[in-house]
């Protein structure tokens, strides 16, 4: 599974995505991982593999043509009550925290302390002036 998350890393990497300021990935926050599952298999013709995450739970990496496009995420604990079921995008950064920095002064709202994801980056959640959520991220080298 671990082999799942390098290669999608690699892929991405390999793509203009991950150059400053361009979206770089997709992400379903959902309380019910399996219905999305299904619906998006079903309708658009995804396929999954699965990456554990470090509290036990595990997030899914949905494919295309056996290439990554989106992951999901679910959102079924208790930390996430009150929060809708949504799609959150992320922008590829240089240095997340020099960004967040700039962003901070320009009125933005850390949501959560930036955080890293071993091999595939430094993450911020940021909810910008206008109260759209954003998530910028540094891949991992």
């Amino acid at each position: 599974m671990a082999q799942a998350a390098t290669k999608a890393k690699e892929e991405a990497q390999a793509g203009p995505q991950w150059s400053h300021g361009n979206f770089c990935w997709n992400e379903l926050m959902t309380r019910n991982v399996e219905q999305a599952k299904a619906f998006y298999r079903d309708t658009i013709g995804w396929t999954y593999e699965p990456m554990p995450m470090a509290d036990d739970r595990t997030y899914t990496c949905a494919l295309q043509n056996g290439k990554f496009v989106a992951g999901i995420f679910p959102i079924d604990t208790p930390e996430f009550d009150g929060v809708p079921e949504s799609w959150m995008s992320y922008l590829a950064v240089d240095d997340v925290d020099a960004r967040v920095e700039k962003a901070l002064k320009a009125g933005a709202k850390l949501m959560k302390p930036i955080f890293d994801i071993p091999g595939v980056g430094r993450i911020a959640i940021l909810r910008e002036p206008g109260g759209a959520g954003i998530g910028w991220m540094t891949p991992a080298t």
